[in-house]
């Protein structure tokens, strides 16, 4: 699930009142204030963003960015294909699309989100879809619809066995929203089987450095690349209602390398001719020019 706030993304066209927070800094924000006030966030807009954004998102679809590029045209997570008996987990699913795709094409996924209201309405979307007859044709009735299992779990702690899954993935999620990164890197290196594939996609790093515009004031270098210092929003009791976290490209290369997996690959893609939209801070005037999102892939090595 693509999901980004004003400061450092979230897609949103024009912010309403009631969604301007009291207080906006940059301060520490540990991991349990990180989680418990990302958690209440998704749960109050889970609905909101749904509508606002599920027409370009789809209810089957891995969308990989704001810049629309998706898995059918990348094939990030292998062939299409190859998909049908692989085991798979999507961690920060959102309302569950990536995953529904996944499933699509004959793979045996779970989708996780830290949020039950966003999971609420992956339920919602899967009620819709089966009342509708627009769901996955199964082997066993080319009318019946199926749909992902679902749990609500933290990506610090996934709870799942180890190497039980072909492939872990995420878009947007989880990432950026978390204080400690390196940590769900170990979690999905030890949930991943030898040789399985990570992938997950999060705002381009470059982009911490640019004001969250998306004109030409947004091209122009504000704040340093390196300041890894938290953003968060505060209610007029000075407690956090939202945190993003940042890292730089060495960051999550060396977290990456550190979890014991081996990059592979780090995608950026570029604006393409088709999207003209404008939310947030992206846009086709920035897209052409800086990336606006990191997409990285990397594998567990095989035992020896």
């Amino acid at each position: 699930m693509v999901k980004a706030r004003p400061r450092q993304g979230r897609i949103r066209h024009v912010p309403e009142p009631s969604d301007v927070p009291a207080h906006v800094s940059r301060r520490r924000a540990a991991t349990e204030e990180t989680a418990s006030a990302n958690r209440r966030w998704w749960d109050a807009e889970a609905g909101d963003y749904y509508r606002e954004h599920g027409a370009f998102l789809g209810d089957e679809d891995v969308v990989w960015g704001p810049e629309g590029v998706r898995e059918s045209e990348l094939h990030l997570l292998g062939d299409p294909a190859d998909l049908a008996g692989r085991v798979l987990l999507e961690i920060g699913a959102g309302a569950a699309q990536c995953a529904r795709w996944v499933a699509r094409h004959g793979g045996r996924v779970v989708a996780t989100d830290l949020s039950g209201g966003m999971l609420r309405q992956a339920r919602a979307v899967a009620a819709r879809r089966a009342r509708t007859g627009a769901g996955m044709p199964t082997r066993t009735g080319a009318g019946r619809v199926t749909d992902v299992p679902l749990v609500q779990c933290d990506g610090l702690e996934l709870p799942f066995g180890d190497g039980r899954f072909d492939t872990v993935f995420t878009a947007y999620g989880v990432f950026p929203f978390v204080a400690d990164s390196a940590r769900v890197l170990r979690e999905c290196a030890r949930v991943l089987r030898p040789g399985g594939r990570l992938v997950f996609s999060t705002s381009h790093p470059l982009r911490w450095a640019l004001p969250d515009a998306p004109g030409e004031e947004g091209l122009v270098v504000r704040h340093s690349y390196f300041d890894r210092t938290p953003y968060v929003e505060e209610n007029e009791a000075r407690q956090a209602t939202y945190v993003e976290h940042h890292r730089t490209l060495g960051d999550r290369v060396r977290e990456v390398t550190a979890a014991g997996l081996r990059l592979v690959d780090l995608v950026e893609p570029e604006w393409p001719e088709w999207n003209t939209a404008t939310w947030g801070g992206w846009s086709p005037l920035r897209g052409r020019l800086v990336p606006g999102t990191a997409i990285f892939v990397a594998e567990k090595p095989t035992r020896r």
